[in-house]
């Protein structure tokens, strides 16, 4: 293999991994907030006065079709959720209006690919990371102390 051809796959490759970080490529119109949480510290506004550590990923998945957003917490036993008589424009914008009986989850809105904050009854307080933060975290590298939004 040429000088050139191994320069093309590892320009590639680092595009490949930088949309992949960045979360521009999903699946099914998804979209992962990638929490964290203090230990042995507390927050003071997004800054970490103890260890910064992964917390859950939570994921929606919208559908325009439908008008509905699911949501669930990756590799946890809690329960999935579904909001129906949702405004969906495209994963990373839409809005839904709080349906009773579904479990607590970080939000019912998104704007621009970000959560909106919420004060609802079933809306749980949380602190966010870009992915590769979140990765980094969870596999131990605690180099981190500000969450991102």
């Amino acid at each position: 293999m040429s000088a050139k051809w191994i320069a093309v796959v590892l320009v590639a490759a680092g595009m490949a991994v930088l949309l992949w970080a960045s979360d521009k490529i999903t699946y099914e119109g998804e979209r992962t907030v990638h929490t964290v949480r203090c230990e042995n510290g507390e927050w003071e506004g997004l800054l970490c006065r103890g260890t910064m550590v992964a917390g859950d990923r939570y994921r929606f998945r919208a559908s325009i079709a439908k008008q509905e957003v699911l949501f669930w917490v990756v590799r946890s036993s809690t329960p999935s959720g579904k909001f129906s008589q949702c405004k969906v424009k495209d994963r990373g914008n839409w809005s839904c209006p709080e349906n009773v009986g579904q479990p607590p989850t970080i939000t019912h809105a998104m704007v621009n690919g970000r959560p909106k904050r919420d004060v609802g009854p079933n809306d749980l307080a949380f602190h966010a990371v870009p992915k590769w933060v979140w990765w980094v975290l969870d596999i131990g590298i605690h180099a981190y102390n500000k969450a991102g939004y």
